[in-house]
This record gives C-alpha cells, sequence and structure tokens, in this order.
C-alpha cells in the first residue's frame, strides 16, 4: 500500500514537472512500405519543446499512428534539453549563424517591440524558448529537421556577457562598460 502511494506520488511531481513545458509539433511525414497485400503506412513526428524561460530542445519519433510518434517526439525533446542565456529574458545577447548539413540560419538580437521574424520550424524553437524579439533568416535547405538543428547549432554558440567574463577572468560590469565605452579606452591609450 505504502508503495503505491510512493508511485503515485511520483507521477504526480513527473505530471506537474510536464506541465511546465509547451511543446510544439513542427513536422509530421508519413511514409509508406509497400507490402504484399498493399501498403503499410508509419509517421515521424518533429517536436520542439521548451520551458518559456530559456530551456529548449528537440526529439524526432517514429510510429505506426500519429499520436504515438508524437509521444515518442515529446520524450525524446524531454531528454535532450538545452539552456539557452537571454538577454532581458526576451533576447539574444548577439546576432549568431549556425548550419546543420545544407541548412544555415542566421539569428539577430532585436529591440523590444519588434517581436518573432522567423519562418516556420524557427518560430516554433523561438516560441517554446521564450524568445519575445529576434529576427531569423533561413538560407539554403528548407527541410524542418535541418532548420531545426541549424537553429539549435546557433542557439548551442550563444555567449552571454556572464561566460564571456568569466572565461576571461574579468568583471560583468567591466565587460560590459567597454561595450557600451566603445574604444574609448584603447584610443586614450
Amino acid at each position: 500500500m505504502a508503495g503505491e502511494r510512493e508511485r503515485g506520488g511520483q507521477r504526480r511531481d513527473r505530471e506537474e514537472r510536464d506541465s511546465e513545458f509547451v511543446d510544439k509539433l513542427v513536422h509530421i511525414n508519413r511514409v509508406a512500405k509497400v507490402v504484399k497485400g498493399g501498403k503499410r503506412f508509419g509517421f515521424a513526428a518533429l517536436v520542439v519543446i521548451g520551458d518559456q524561460k530559456g530551456r529548449v530542445g528537440f526529439g524526432h519519433g517514429k510510429a505506426r499512428e500519429v499520436p504515438e510518434a508524437i509521444r515518442k517526439a515529446t520524450e525524446s525533446a524531454k531528454r535532450n534539453l538545452t539552456r539557452v542565456a537571454l538577454r532581458d529574458g526576451r533576447t539574444l545577447h548577439h546576432d549568431i549563424a549556425g548550419r546543420h548539413g545544407a541548412g544555415r540560419v542566421y539569428l539577430r538580437a532585436a529591440p523590444a517591440g519588434t517581436g518573432i521574424i522567423a519562418g516556420g520550424p524557427m518560430r516554433a524553437v523561438f516560441e517554446t524558448l521564450g524568445i519575445a524579439d529576434v529576427v531569423a533568416k533561413s538560407i539554403g535547405s528548407s527541410n524542418p529537421y535541418n532548420m531545426v538543428r541549424a537553429t539549435f547549432n546557433a542557439l548551442k554558440h550563444q555567449d552571454s556577457p556572464r561566460s564571456v567574463a568569466a572565461r576571461r577572468n574579468i568583471k560583468v560590469s567591466t565587460l560590459q562598460s567597454r561595450r557600451v565605452g566603445g574604444d574609448a579606452e584603447a584610443v586614450a591609450e
């Protein structure tokens, strides 16, 4: 009896943790296998999941039924979550390019009020990530899988001022004063 109560509690905790995530179905692909009696259909789903606070992941699932493929893709996305540093919780820290295969994407930080200017698969990533202002352009492959992977490649190379300061062993305030001040110190020397 006590074991059942514990399992129920664990299940409830997992449901609460899962409810903090927002998931978006990006693409469903139907494939057919021709067999002696006709065709057997299978489905592949691409899902992006995030907490809208800087954590995001994507997953791919295949099954004979659409709901099962979506469930598998969602589980896969939860296992592959990545944290992305956001400026003011609404945009990127700097412009960045990413690529995967023939898919190339350019992501640009944008001022407040710009909104998400991006194509389908990239838009799903930004909405689940919690970015409110970004301008993005996809060049090359329009395959949703490559576009999502290229977007994640770009986000992986995103640096926050805190991480740059830690890498260079200086204070964040020093780093940002240099950015705002421009090359004033370099000219003075």
